[in-house]
């Protein structure tokens, strides 16, 4: 596996891959140095990252390779599914996986993503309109909701 730190505008970011995929994109809470020599199978990460941050992407297009159980799994993908811009309940994620019962095991999933903004865990709040928990903190969950928001609201002045 090989690895590097990138600086994003919600503090650094770790990334973790090989050519079999990117099995770990993290937010950091400390300051790091910036890997000078990014990895060739890191590199599109990297770059889809940046463009992310820049408002030019919206989709990622990258190999992804994210151990975990077959229900983590299953979750994962669900929330890809969820468009840019876009936020759905835990409530609406449990339904989706056709199980309403399972609303905590699916927040848990949701919780154990490895994939932080590729796989957008970013997107699912609590059922009245509140952000919840969120392992990178509420208040990164608050900008990439807002940084996703087609309608972003203007400055008069």
């Amino acid at each position: 596996m090989e690895s590097c730190i990138i600086k994003s505008p919600l503090g650094y970011t770790k990334i973790i891959g090989d050519d079999d995929g990117i099995s770990q994109v993290t937010i950091l809470n400390s300051e790091e140095k910036e890997t000078d020599i990014i990895p060739t199978a890191l590199e599109d990460c990297v770059i889809q990252l940046r463009e992310y941050f820049e408002g030019t992407r919206t989709t990622f297009d990258l190999k992804l390779n994210a151990q975990g159980t077959d229900f983590q799994n299953v979750i994962w993908e669900l929330l890809q599914e969820i468009p840019y811009g876009k936020t759905i309940s835990y409530l609406q994620l449990s339904k989706r996986l056709g199980d309403v019962k399972a609303i905590r095991a699916v927040a848990n999933a949701n919780g154990k993503n490895p994939l932080w903004i590729i796989v957008p865990c970013h997107r699912v709040i609590g059922s009245d309109g509140k952000l919840t928990g969120y392992a990178g903190g509420l208040h990164r969950k608050k900008w990439l909701i807002e940084h996703e928001n087609p309608y972003k609201q203007q400055s008069l002045f």
